[in-house]
């Protein structure tokens, strides 16, 4: 609940999130079929670039800021790259659009977006910005709880976005264990979890209790920017992805290295783009 998103927006880690993000949405939209995107810790729809909070920590520098000064940016960042322009129409980066806006901007006539948060302010802050909107509804509520409710949607096509803060020991945990609830109750949904690395145990742990969960077709995207193992710095971050569309991991092999170029801090960072769990694998016996 004390976690806010503002201080850290647009950084390198939200650039992985929101591309990958993006792209998903954009394989959505191939198919004529209205679909949902349910995000299950929105925050709030725009972040001012220029506030106190996020110039204390200056992450977005290091994240959308190299690539906003690029001058010949991935086309594969197009999609999310166009929503962030749009909320920067002269041309001057301020305001950074979280997931929801993010996702909200990408979507057809038909699509919806359910955005779930937990923190009152951000809650009211969300719903303000979508008040009139017949194609989101927000919900104030603790997404970990909401998303087995929330599945499968009525046009059962969509992607949940689960981006919990991770400040609370059992996140980890708890991420796991409602992935593989919603997971069942809609095994044809895409999902994509977003998750810290700080210290590789604990991310080894979530990807075991995947595994072991019985989940089928899980790809993992991680990029760090600096090497280490702590639980101080953020060194990288990663998306675990159930049912990635098709063609998703050939994208990503071709975005990831070029985003590491431009976002690695020092010496030492890295990629890893592999299947966690293929489509084919036999479930772990019980």
């Amino acid at each position: 609940m004390n976690y806010r998103h503002l201080y850290h927006a647009g950084s390198f880690a939200d650039v992985v999130k929101h591309a990958v993000t993006a792209l998903i949405v954009e394989y959505l939209k191939k198919k004529d079929a209205s679909f949902t995107v349910i995000d299950t810790h929105a925050g709030i729809g725009r972040y001012d670039l220029s506030s106190v909070q996020a110039g204390k920590t200056g992450e977005w520098q290091e994240g959308i800021g190299r690539i906003w000064s690029d001058a010949a940016p991935h086309d594969l960042l197009a999609p999310w790259l166009g929503a962030v322009r749009a909320m920067n129409p002269d041309g001057a980066l301020r305001w950074y659009p979280g997931s929801p806006r993010l996702v909200r901007h990408l979507l057809r006539r038909g699509d919806r977006l359910m955005a779930v948060e937990l923190h009152p302010e951000d809650a009211a802050t969300l719903q303000a910005d979508f008040a009139g909107d017949p194609r989101t509804r927000v919900y104030d509520l603790d997404g970990f709880t909401a998303l087995p409710g929330f599945v499968p949607p009525k046009d059962k096509r969509g992607l949940v976005l689960m981006d919990p803060a991770f400040e609370a020991t059992d996140d980890f945990t708890r991420a796991a264990r409602v992935l593989a609830d919603a997971w069942k109750k809609w095994p044809g949904g895409i999902y994509a979890v977003w998750y810290p690395i700080k210290l590789l145990a604990e991310v080894q742990a979530f990807h075991d209790a995947v595994k072991e969960s019985g989940i089928r077709k899980v790809l993992v995207a991680e990029l760090t920017v600096r090497p280490g193992d702590n639980t101080v710095k953020l060194m990288g971050s990663g998306m675990l992805i159930v049912n990635p569309p098709w063609g998703l991991e050939a994208q990503l092999r071709e975005l990831l290295p070029w985003l590491q170029q431009k976002l690695e801090r020092s010496a030492g960072g890295g990629l890893r783009l592999e299947w966690l769990v293929p489509e084919t694998s036999d479930r772990p016996e019980s």
